[in-house]
């Protein structure tokens, strides 16, 4: 591995498996959107779709989804006709997540079509889907076919603790960190030249909305609950995008009904799937349920049948609500006489809003009125893990390059 520096030997090149620091520099930015870089993503999907390990990895064939020629062309669509030049901003540093395996790959995957050189610091746990993904840019960059894209994507591996950061955040233009408040704060502590920045996706929290009116007439309810369990259980309910609190509307006898059908279609899907919990979290939510207890008066557990789900009924909507979170499986629900009460407690660490039994117009309408700090996606439920280039209110095509006006 050729580096600018000595004394860095704690590194792991996933690809490159060689690394010339001196030569990433002189790469040059493209436009966004360029065919080759559109060519070589519907080519990586090509890649990953005929891999039969992805059978076991639904989120990298959905990620492979994501890349193909057409859904790139429907995203492009939304920057044409532009008057200025767009050019990317030259080198991008991004720091993954180490709950998400694929995320990486979206984050990349912005980078270049954002016109960027990419350096994209993998987790340290070592998911096969990150094998997958890097055994297929391996593969197609053997071939040469897409040489000058493939030149711009450096991923690599290292313990939090090296100095690499500090080399390769002394480099960027653009350093992208998704991790939390903790991650962001510690990265931080590392140099940015004058002219580059930071954009960050810290921790944040998601709710659901379901119009209990709708829903006790819902023909297929067990549809329903399994987009709601692939929201919250497939990551634990640690993900961003994982609703924590469940938010009803509609007459009353309806939303009791609702939850009756909902809840239990829940517990079935979550016992056909041998979702276990852990002794540590089941300790977790007991000790949330009484922290919660303490400070809040009114609210009540509901009866469950087993561990793996804990339903807390609220009396009120705190605006300190979201620190009474918790993880696998521990519902924070609220029956609202009207869905802009959430706007009362839709603090900046709110990002999504998952919902079911409203309209478009209906939502934007209550979104515009409300104006509140947080919200920044609201799609329906089972859509809540399905990647934007519009992520954290960031347009990450328009933030990762830059304007070149012509008068």
């Amino acid at each position: 591995m050729i580096l600018m520096q000595q004394n860095f030997n704690d590194i792991s090149a996933l690809f490159p498996k060689v690394l010339d620091i001196d030569l990433v520099k002189q790469i040059k930015p493209t436009i966004p959107f360029d065919i080759e870089s559109i060519g070589f993503l519907n080519l990586l999907s090509k890649e990953l779709t005929s891999d039969l390990q992805i059978r076991a990895f639904p989120d990298v064939a959905t990620f492979a989804f994501f890349c193909r020629k057409a859904n790139i062309l429907k995203i492009k669509e939304q920057y044409n006709g532009e008057d200025t030049i767009r050019i990317g901003r030259g080198l991008v540093f991004h720091i993954a997540p180490s709950n998400v395996p694929v995320n990486f790959a979206y984050s990349l995957v912005c980078g270049i079509l954002a016109g960027n050189v990419n350096i994209v610091r993998v987790p340290s746990k070592d998911f096969d889907q990150i094998r997958i993904i890097c055994e297929a840019i391996s593969r197609i960059a053997k071939t040469n076919t897409y040489a000058a894209v493939t030149s711009r994507i450096i991923l690599v591996r290292y313990d939090r603790l090296s100095n690499y950061t500090n080399l390769f955040s002394g480099l960027c233009d653009v350093r992208v960190i998704w991790g939390g408040d903790e991650t962001i704060a510690d990265v931080r502590k590392s140099y940015l030249p004058s002219r580059s920045f930071d954009v960050t996706f810290a921790d944040r929290y998601s709710l659901c909305a379901i119009n209990g009116d709708i829903y006790v007439a819902e023909l297929n309810p067990e549809k329903i609950a399994l987009g709601f369990y692939n929201d919250t259980y497939l990551f634990d309910q640690n993900a961003c995008t994982s609703p924590h609190l469940i938010v009803w509307t509609g007459n009353e006898e309806n939303v009791r009904k609702s939850k009756e059908i909902f809840w239990e279609n829940l517990y079935q899907i979550v016992q056909q799937k041998q979702y276990m919990v852990s002794p540590v979290i089941a300790v977790d939510k007991l000790t949330s349920l009484f922290k919660h207890a303490i400070k809040s008066s009114g609210i009540k557990k509901m009866n469950t049948k087993s561990n793996v789900l804990w339903r807390i009924n609220l009396n009120d909507l705190s605006e300190n609500i979201d620190d009474y979170r918790c993880s696998s499986g521990y519902f924070l629900e609220f029956h609202a006489n009207a869905l802009s009460e959430i706007s009362d407690i839709a603090n900046r660490k709110f990002q999504t809003i998952a919902y079911y039994g409203y309209n478009k117009d209906e939502l934007k309408s209550q979104i515009i009125d409300a104006k509140p700090y947080g919200i920044d996606r609201i799609v329906r439920i089972g859509s809540t893990t399905d990647f934007s280039i519009i992520w954290d209110g960031y347009d990450l095509i328009r933030t990762l390059s830059r304007c070149c006006e012509i008068y």
